[in-house]
């Protein structure tokens, strides 16, 4: 695949079980097998977890970087969605209020990764990589503000494998992810960026090389 292609990019943004056994399940089976086997399929560079510090719905995010959209339409990436253990059937089955989302990195600003995470969600009509450029440009220089990227959303690439009916597509919409080393510079930054869309904050958990 070319280097000149923008990176791919999966998130999954989902929620679980709140029983502590089956919360804990669902963490082991994430960091011990899931993320390893999606990791591990031809493409994949590196994927990272998070979860939520604000205590909002769907408190856990996977971000899963590869090196182009291609690779959500390669075969093997298809075929791993018919290989799957019972205990990856056993915590599908408790995923809850999931997003998922394919799509480009389309704008990215900054140096690095951040321990922190801002996000938010633009409607379609708000997406101009060109406008928020010299914003993103901004922030970074601020001091605990490492990374600020624009993830757009790829509709046809972002429906459910699993689902038993066809699913409708999902919105053409992005999310903008700040990342700091300073939870609250790195929230303050995506709430200026926001102008009033909701911003949710995370953690990183932990990350993950091909």
């Amino acid at each position: 695949m070319s280097t000149s292609q923008p990176q791919g990019q999966l998130c999954i943004w989902t929620d679980t079980d709140p029983d502590p056994v089956q919360e804990a399940d669902f963490n082991a089976w994430y960091d011990r097998e899931h993320m390893q086997e999606r990791v591990a399929i031809p493409g994949f560079r590196y994927a990272r977890r998070f979860k939520a510090t604000d205590g909002g719905p769907r408190r856990y995010l996977a971000l899963y970087v590869t090196e182009s959209l291609d690779v959500f339409r390669s075969d093997a990436y298809q075929r791993a969605f018919t290989e799957q253990t019972p205990w990856s059937l056993a915590n599908f089955a408790r995923m809850t209020d999931t997003q998922r989302r394919v799509g480009e990195l389309t704008l990215e600003t900054g140096d690095g990764e951040g321990v922190f995470l801002a996000l938010f969600v633009l409607p379609q009509e708000r997406v101009e990589a060109a406008l928020l450029k010299p914003r993103f440009e901004a922030g970074v220089r601020q001091a605990g503000v490492h990374a600020a990227r624009l993830f757009c959303t790829a509709p046809a690439l972002s429906v459910s494998l699993t689902a038993s009916k066809k699913p409708a597509l999902p919105a053409a919409d992005a999310l903008v992810l700040i990342e700091g080393s300073d939870p609250e510079a790195t929230r303050a930054l995506a709430e200026t960026l926001a102008d009033g869309a909701e911003v949710r904050t995370f953690q990183m958990l932990w990350r993950m090389s091909a």
